[in-house]
């Protein structure tokens, strides 16, 4: 079973596809320090629904699409990303704090 969260038209804001497991998904979002989801959203001029979409949140009051789909499986399952965006400003927040 595939589950979307794609709900509502993507624009990806680049043409990167990753795959990544969900619970490495989930790690990298439980480092973020407290504002972390509204942060990335500003500075990508998206909803923050959105940003909590993308890291395994259900929000369907979400602006637009997270650009993420799960498939089940071990680890949490796989998640394909449309686009990286989001995750590319988590992990420059993380090392901002290391």
């Amino acid at each position: 079973m595939i589950f979307s969260c794609s709900l509502k038209q993507y624009k990806p804001k680049n043409s990167i596809i990753m795959i990544i497991t969900f619970n490495e998904l989930r790690r990298i979002k439980d480092k973020l320090p407290s504002g972390s989801s509204q942060r990335i959203a500003d500075e990508l001029g998206i909803d923050v629904e959105t940003v909590r979409n993308y890291f395994g949140g259900r929000h369907l009051d979400a602006k637009e699409g997270a650009g993420i789909h799960i498939e089940q499986g071990p680890d949490g399952g796989v998640v394909t990303l449309d686009d990286t965006a989001i995750l590319d400003a988590a992990m420059r927040i993380l090392n901002e704090n290391k």
